[in-house]
């Protein structure tokens, strides 16, 4: 299981041709393969009369012997659309994510290596104009401090670089910082420590976050 992955924040869709050929590539988070079969037949229902919708996905915990690739060459020859579809997907490092490249038949054969260009940059373009996003599974570090403190605290949060935290004001502040499970021991120490030990940890807790 990785600590970190990325994913797709928000999808896009792009079209090249090649040799009057239409390529349209979609490419869109999934959490589930029944949710990228879905995506999948959604794209076949939009482009109806459109001659291959190809396809490639991968969906499951990341980094895990559960993980599924997948990919469908849809009529198309075979290793000419879904794999290189994939191994774009793969390239960039994505999880969770499915692509569908759609491809109106122009009259020109491309031949098997113009189908893999052609498909593979379809699935880049896409690619390339998506919002990606990363997913920290690491840990939600609640505590208090007072007023004075709070300032050598987002002093020592800028200093480590860290995401900036929830701040409640009340009697005392109550901060609520998002970290990677690994670096919880030595962040808490420095917060005792620019606290004079006057820190108040409430809660400790597993929880996704994106950077």
């Amino acid at each position: 299981m990785k600590n970190e992955y990325t994913t797709v924040l928000e999808g896009a869709e792009r079209e090249i041709v090649e040799k009057k050929s239409r390529f349209i590539g979609e490419l869109r988070h999934v959490d589930t393969m029944e949710e990228a079969e879905a995506f999948w037949t959604q794209i076949r229902k939009k482009y109806y009369d459109a001659r291959h919708h190809c396809f490639a996905c991968v969906v499951g915990e990341p980094g895990s012997p559960s993980e599924t690739l997948r990919y469908s060459d849809d009529g198309e020859p075979q290793g000419t659309a879904g794999k290189p579809m994939l191994e774009v997907l793969t390239g960039a490092g994505l999880h969770y994510t499915a692509v569908v490249v759609t491809r109106y038949f122009g009259g020109t054969l491309l031949g098997t290596g113009g189908l893999v260009r052609a498909y593979t940059r379809s699935a880049q373009e896409a690619l390339a104009a998506a919002e990606l996003m990363t997913i920290v599974r690491g840990k939600k570090l609640v505590f208090s401090c007072t007023y004075p403190q709070s300032g050598k605290l987002q002093y020592l949060i800028a200093r480590e670089n860290l995401p900036q935290p929830g701040m409640e004001y009340g009697e005392r502040v109550t901060v609520t910082l998002r970290l990677p499970a690994e670096a919880v021991a030595g962040i808490r120490k420095k917060i005792i420590d620019a606290t004079d030990g006057q820190a108040v940890f409430l809660s400790e807790t597993d929880e996704e976050y994106i950077i």
